[in-house]
C-alpha cells in the first residue's frame, strides 16, 4: 500500500504538472470506485485544477470553483499522469480525468479487489469527510510528542498502534518496520509502556525515515510516476538478510496478509519472536 512518502511524492509531482490545467472531461470506468453522486463527477469539467496535496495516505485534487476530488489508493491503486489517453476498455482504469494537452490523470488499480475510491466533494466538506475527520495527526514532518498520544490508546503493540490511522496518519506496514528498527524498539512493545527517551527516539525515527524516503524520491522519481516506487527499505521484507546496523539476521513474523520484520539483536534483546505460521501448524 502506498504510504505517506509515496503519496507525498505523488502529490508533489502531480501538483507541479497539473496546477492551472483545465479539465476537459471526467469519466469513471470503474463505477464502483466513485463513492459520491452529489456533486456529480462531470461538475469538475471545464474547471482548472488548483492543486494536488496529501492528507495522511489520501490525495486531494483541488478544483477551482469550490470542488475537490478526494482519492484513496488503498493497497493497489496508483494515481498517475499520462501523455496519452487510455481506452475505456482498459481494465485497470477506475477514474479518467482528461486535461488540456491530451493528458490524462488516471486512477489505476491492479488485482481484483477494486478497493481504491474517489469522492467528489465541495471544498468545505473535504476535511469534514469521515475519511479525513477521523485521522490522527500526520506522522511527518512534525508529529506530536508520542508518549501521551500512544498511551491514550491503551496497551496495544507499537506495530499495530502506529499503523492505526486514527492515532497517527500516514504509516503502514512497510514504514512501521523501518521506524521501529531505527528507534531500536520491539514491534510488540506496548504503546502505553514507553519512557520519555523511547518516545522521543520513536518520534525522531518517524521523522528521519519518512523524510529520508522523500529525499530519496525527490532524486529518483519523475513523471511518469512508475507503478512501483523504489522504496529505500533496510529491514522490511528483508528477512534472512544481515541487519544493516549490527549484522544479525533479520527475522520475520508472518501474518495472513503481511510480514513484520525486525532485528532480534537491536530490537528484542536477542529474542526471536514466534512466527505465526509455525504457531498455527503446531496447533
Amino acid at each position: 500500500m502506498p504510504e505517506l512518502p509515496e503519496v507525498e511524492i505523488t502529490a508533489r509531482r502531480l501538483d507541479a504538472a497539473l496546477r492551472g490545467a483545465t479539465i476537459e472531461s471526467a469519466l469513471a470506468p470503474g463505477i464502483n470506485a466513485l463513492k459520491t453522486f452529489d456533486p456529480p463527477l462531470h461538475a469538475i469539467e471545464g474547471r482548472a485544477i488548483a492543486g494536488v496535496r496529501r492528507r495522511g495516505k489520501h490525495l486531494v485534487v483541488d478544483v477551482e470553483g469550490d470542488l475537490a476530488l478526494l482519492v484513496h489508493l488503498m493497497s493497489a491503486g496508483r494515481l498517475q499522469l499520462f501523455d496519452k489517453r487510455a481506452s475505456l476498455r482498459d481494465r485497470t482504469s477506475r477514474l479518467l480525468v482528461r486535461v488540456e494537452g491530451e493528458r490524462e490523470l488516471r486512477l489505476r488499480e491492479f488485482g481484483t479487489r477494486q478497493a481504491a475510491w474517489v469522492k467528489v466533494l465541495r471544498s468545505g466538506e473535504v476535511e469534514a469527510d469521515d475519511a479525513l475527520a477521523t485521522l490522527g495527526p500526520d506522522a511527518w514532518p512534525d508529529p506530536p510528542p508520542l508518549r501521551e498520544l500512544l498511551a491514550a490508546h491503551g496497551a496495544r503493540p507499537l506495530h499495530a498502534v502506529l499503523r492505526d490511522q486514527r492515532v497517527v496518519a500516514g504509516i503502514g506496514r512497510s514504514w512501521v518496520d523501518e521506524i521501529l528498527w531505527t528507534a531500536r524498539l520491539s514491534p510488540f512493545k506496548r504503546g502505553d509502556d514507553l519512557d520519555e527517551s523511547e518516545a522521543e527516539a520513536l518520534r525522531a525515527a518517524a521523522v528521519a525515515c519518512l523524510g529520508g524516503a522523500l529525499d530519496h524520491y525527490e532524486e529518483v522519481v519523475h513523471l511518469p510516476i512508475p507503478d512501483k516506487l523504489p522504496l529505500p527499505l533496510q529491514v522490511h521484507r528483508r528477512q534472512g538478510e544481515p541487519c544493516p546496523r549490527c549484522g544479525a539476521t533479520i527475522e520475520a513474523v508472518h501474518y495472513e496478509d503481511y510480514v513484520m520484520c525486525y532485528c532480534p539483536v537491536d530490537q528484542t534483546g536477542g529474542r526471536v519472536l514466534k512466527d505465526r505460521r509455525l504457531s498455527r501448524l503446531l496447533k
